[in-house]
C-alpha cells in the first residue's frame, strides 16, 4: 500500500492511505505507521485523527473495503483545546466543527458573557491565529452537540447565505417523556414567539415561520422514548416545540411541559452534521455517539 500526500485536501495536515484489501482500521494504521505504538494509533483514533473517505471515524475495528482513502493527521490534533464545555472535532483554515457541552450559550447575549464563541477566540489568540469565530447557526444553551463556526467572513457568508443547500444533513437524537407508539412521522407548524419570548405553534400560518421536523422513535420503556429527529428548517426552539406538540417533551425541559430529571439537563443533542465545504465543496460528515446518560436512563429500566 502506498503512503502520499493528498494535495487537493490538507496535504500539509494529513498523510493519505490508500486500501487496496479489505482490512480493519486499527490493524491498518499499524502496518502502515510503522513504528508507532499501539497505545499511539489508538491515541489518534479516539483524538479524531483519523478520517475514512473524509468522514471522521474514531471505531478501532471500522471495516475498510478497497478503495477506501484513510487520512491520519500528521501533527498534534486541534484538540489541543481542554475545555469542559468545547471540543474540537475538525478545523481548517476556513472554519471549526465543535462539539457543544450543555450549559453554555453559542454566543453571548451580552457583552462578556461566556459562550462558545469567546472560547474559540481565545483559542485562536493565544495561537496568534489571524481569525476571530463566526457564529452562522445556535443551539440552545441546554443543548449538546455539533456545531460549526465560521473562521473568516467570506466563509460564513457562504454558509448564511445557503445554509439549506450546504448542510444536507443534520439530526438530533432526544429523551423525550411518555413512550410513543408510533414509529416515526413529520410535524409541521408555523412557530412564532409571543411577548414572553416563549415560542408557539401553530398549524396554520400565524405570521409567524414554517418549521418541519421529521421524527423516528429509536428505543422505548419506562415512560419515556427515545427519538430521532432530522430538521428541514431550523426554528428558535424547533424540536422542543414540537415534540411539546406531539404530547411528548422533551425530557428536563421545563420550559415546554416535560418534567425535571436526575440528569439535571436538557435531553437533545446534535449528533449528526453533515455538509459540503463552502470553500471546496468537499462532503463534510460528522457524528457523535448518543450521549451515555440518554441510553442509561433505559438500561435502568431493564434491570429494575
Amino acid at each position: 500500500m502506498n503512503i502520499s500526500d493528498n494535495a487537493s485536501y490538507a496535504a500539509s495536515k494529513y498523510i493519505s492511505l490508500e486500501v487496496k484489501a479489505p482490512a480493519r482500521l486499527l490493524p491498518f494504521l499499524m502496518e502502515q505507521m510503522s513504528g508507532a505504538s499501539r497505545n499511539k494509533v489508538k491515541d489518534i483514533l479516539t483524538g479524531r485523527g483519523v478520517m475514512v473517505d473524509r468522514k471522521t471515524v474514531t471505531r478501532h475495528d471500522y471495516e475498510l473495503v478497497p478503495g477506501n482513502v484513510v487520512l491520519v493527521c500528521r501533527h498534534k490534533r486541534s484538540t489541543e483545546l481542554t475545555n469542559r464545555f468545547v471540543k474540537i472535532v475538525y478545523e481548517d483554515k476556513e472554519l471549526v466543527v465543535i462539539e457543544k457541552g450543555e450549559g453554555i450559550l453559542s454566543m453571548a447575549n451580552a457583552a462578556g458573557q461566556f459562550c462558545v464563541k469567546m472560547v474559540l477566540d481565545e483559542y485562536f489568540r493565544k495561537r496568534q491565529f489571524k481569525c476571530h469565530a463566526h457564529v452562522v447557526h445556535r443551539l440552545d444553551r441546554e443543548t449538546s452537540g455539533l456545531m460549526i463556526y465560521a473562521k473568516r467572513i467570506e466563509c460564513a457568508q457562504a454558509l448564511q447565505s445557503d445554509w439549506h443547500n450546504i448542510v444536507y444533513d443534520r439530526r438530533y437524537v432526544a429523551v423525550v417523556c411518555g413512550e410513543m407508539p408510533q414509529e416515526g412521522g413529520t410535524v409541521e407548524s408555523y412557530l412564532k414567539d409571543n411577548k414572553a419570548c416563549i415560542t408557539y405553534s401553530s398549524p396554520t400560518d400565524n405570521g409567524g415561520k414554517l418549521a418541519v421536523t421529521h421524527f423516528r422513535r429509536l428505543r422505548v420503556g419506562g415512560g419515556l422514548t427515545l427519538v430521532e429527529l432530522k430538521l428541514e428548517t431550523g426554528r428558535k426552539n424547533q424540536i422542543r416545540v414540537h415534540m411539546a406538540d406531539l404530547g411528548f417533551p422533551v425530557l428536563g425541559d421545563l420550559k415546554y411541559g416535560g418534567r425535571g430529571t436526575s440528569l439535571g439537563r436538557l435531553c437533545l443533542h446534535a449528533y449528526r452534521l453533515h455538509f459540503y465545504h463552502p470553500m471546496t465543496g468537499a462532503p463534510m460528515q460528522f457524528e457523535t455517539p448518543i450521549p451515555t446518560p440518554f441510553l442509561q436512563l433505559f438500561n435502568e429500566q431493564q434491570t429494575n
